[in-house]
């Protein structure tokens, strides 16, 4: 994939994101046609449970969690006793992982936001599930909009 294909949709993982959608979602449906899948609105559903840390719980980033479920559709396994399959995927997720880290330092949500200190997250499953609402504050305090496009970026350069 050249380097423009690469740019574009990362462009369009951001305009996915400032359109309301969340980041998880941003990263998954910018990339899932690669997969032959076409429905955008199922790639869309699938992943939008992954947003705000999963379930706006704030554990691991959405734009992350996109990449995951695309690692998913590059070469995760549909056979249940697939041991080399799982452990080829679960190698391509921490590879993703490990890149993601290394650019932002945490795979947490709340870490990435500011809400907690890195490496000192604990998950409460208490938080408000309602989303943020997307005003122009949102976007400027938020630094998701440029880690949904990385992520799509970490991701397809991995493929070449």
């Amino acid at each position: 994939m050249t380097t423009e294909e690469i740019e574009a949709r990362a462009q369009r993982a951001q305009d996915l994101f400032k359109q309301g959608y969340n980041c998880s979602q941003a990263v998954f449906a910018s990339c899932a046609d690669l997969y032959d899948m076409k429905d955008e609105a199922l790639a869309l559903r699938l992943s939008a449970s992954f947003g705000g840390g999963t379930g706006r719980m704030r554990m691991t980033c959405g734009a992350a969690n996109g990449m995951f479920m695309l690692a998913g559709l590059e070469c995760g396994s549909a056979t249940p006793h697939d041991n080399e399959g799982k452990m080829g995927n679960y190698k391509r997720v921490q590879q993703l992982a490990g890149d993601f880290k290394a650019k932002y330092g945490s795979l947490i949500c709340a870490e990435l936001l500011g809400l907690a200190p890195k490496g000192q997250c604990d998950c409460k499953l208490d938080l408000d599930p309602r989303p943020a609402e997307r005003t122009p504050e949102y976007y400027e305090k938020r630094p998701c909009s440029e880690m949904v496009a990385e992520a799509v970026r970490i991701y397809l350069r991995s493929l070449n």
